[in-house]
């Protein structure tokens, strides 16, 4: 009765994909883009995401 261990609950999972989907839409770039840079950062952080997202932006 062996159970595999996540380090997220679906709780935060939840939360999370509604927090990319929240931040593609504000900035206006695909749901791939943001959890491509949420993976990278290997931060679920608001704010680190939203700072990435501008840095892309920049850079075009």
């Amino acid at each position: 009765m062996s159970q595999s261990k996540t380090t997220s609950s679906p709780a935060s999972a939840d939360g999370l994909e509604e927090t990319i989907a929240y931040l593609a839409k504000r900035h206006r770039v695909s749901v791939a883009i943001v959890r491509e840079i949420a993976r990278k950062l290997g931060s679920s952080e608001r704010g680190a995401i939203e700072r990435e997202i501008e840095r892309g932006k920049s850079r075009r």
